[in-house]
């Protein structure tokens, strides 16, 4: 069993939002060192791969003690380049020469902070939920999408329901509407039986799991937030990647 769940880490090198991301330093540890560190921390992940297209980060990513046995192809490394065909990618591999792994578990490096029990609780609940095809990690919004707006062309505001029967749904009390929940990035799980079969991701029967609010580095001024609130929060991961790994100071 203890290679039956696969942490795969995604991190092409031509991000643009943020150059160099997925290497950027944050408390004195690349981006990336923090999927890595919680993954080892971890006491369900067997393996943990990183896919890159960056023979830089390929280097940084063993340093802290990840498995990078393949490049990702360029082609498959753009920005309009998909999760599926990362795992496709991924799975391909493995069938050339390993077993293939029960669970791959999903660990973008813009989600640095994670508790590693979490993940842990992640695999043993979609375990428990043999009907389910994937897990994906969620927090609750604020504001239900009922209440968002859209522009239209001519720069006015519409609702996003407009077959809504109720007269300016969008100003009733959010209370009245169904809880939304967003997907955060903090913890996905392929099963890849299911991937392998069906060729698809996520699947009809997505498990939710909930997790603390998760912020994601998609921006700059995301960065520069992390980097204001690292030192007001208890990480878990960082104190890992400081008693562990030699930081950048």
């Amino acid at each position: 069993m203890a290679n039956s769940v696969v942490a795969l880490i995604p991190a092409r090198g031509g991000s643009k939002g943020v150059v160099g991301k997925n290497i950027r330093y944050l408390a004195g540890h690349p981006l990336i060192a923090y999927s890595i560190g919680v993954a080892r921390m971890s006491g369900s992940i067997g393996r943990i791969i990183v896919s890159t297209d960056s023979l830089e980060i390929a280097d940084m990513a063993r340093a802290y003690g990840a498995e990078v046995p393949f490049m990702r192809p360029s082609e498959i490394s753009q920005d309009r380049s998909t999760d599926f065909e990362l795992f496709q990618h991924a799975v391909q591999w493995f069938e050339r020469g390993s077993s293939i792994p029960e669970l791959m578990i999903h660990l973008r490096p813009t989600t640095p902070f994670r508790d590693a029990e979490e993940i842990d609780r992640a695999v043993s609940l979609i375990r428990s939920h043999p009907e389910a095809t994937s897990l994906r990690s969620i927090h609750e919004l604020s504001e239900p999408p009922h209440k968002m707006f859209q522009l239209d062309p001519q720069g006015y505001l519409k609702g996003f329901f407009p077959d809504d029967p109720r007269p300016e749904y969008y100003n009733l009390p959010r209370q009245i509407f169904p809880k939304a929940y967003h997907p955060n990035g903090y913890v996905d799980i392929i099963k890849l039986a299911y991937l392998q079969r069906y060729a698809a991701l996520h699947g009809p029967r997505i498990l939710g799991f909930i997790t603390p609010v998760s912020n994601e580095i998609d921006r700059i001024e995301d960065f520069e937030y992390l980097e204001y609130c690292v030192s007001r929060i208890n990480s878990p991961v960082l104190e890992y990647l400081n008693k562990n790994f030699p930081g950048k100071d």
